[in-house]
């Protein structure tokens, strides 16, 4: 019997304004204890989170999963380096990528999927300089006033 859809959706906003996205993947994590009881309960945070290659491994680092709260003992490290799961081809690729003059790997988007398991998505992106993200405004606020019929 399928697993119904999760509404646990929680997003980086402040990514797509700082970086332009060349690239998305979908990733597994690495959990451990009670994290993903805490991802249920949608007590995780992407904020400044992003991505690092330890030797042919990818690891996302300053994504925060609170404690949960009715663990005892056997409680999760809230900030600690969680690996990712993608197949080799894309690591490849992500590792060639990275190693390119101001590009980086960032985490857009954590989700659980329909098979229960949670889900990272992350993105290949370029930092936006100021001018970008002042065009980005102006973009934003014209199609809100379209949309409104202004």
């Amino acid at each position: 019997m399928p697993k119904k859809k999760s509404s646990i959706e929680i997003k980086n906003r402040r990514a797509s304004f700082d970086y332009e996205f060349l690239e998305t993947f979908t990733a597994g994590i690495c959990l451990v204890g009670t994290e993903i009881k805490s991802i249920r309960a949608g007590k995780a945070s992407l904020q400044d989170s992003w991505c690092y290659f330890a030797g042919n491994e990818l690891y996302v680092r300053g994504m925060n999963i609170a404690l949960y709260s009715w663990g005892s003992w056997g409680q999760h490290e809230p900030k600690r380096d969680r690996k990712l799961l993608l197949n080799r081809k894309e690591l490849r690729h992500l590792q060639a990528a990275d190693k390119q003059k101001g590009l980086t790997i960032i985490a857009v988007k954590l989700f659980i999927a329909e098979n229960g398991y949670a889900k990272l998505v992350i993105a290949l992106a370029k930092g936006k300089k100021a001018y970008d993200k002042r065009e980005s405004i102006k973009e934003k606020d014209m199609r809100r006033a379209m949309d409104r019929g202004e």
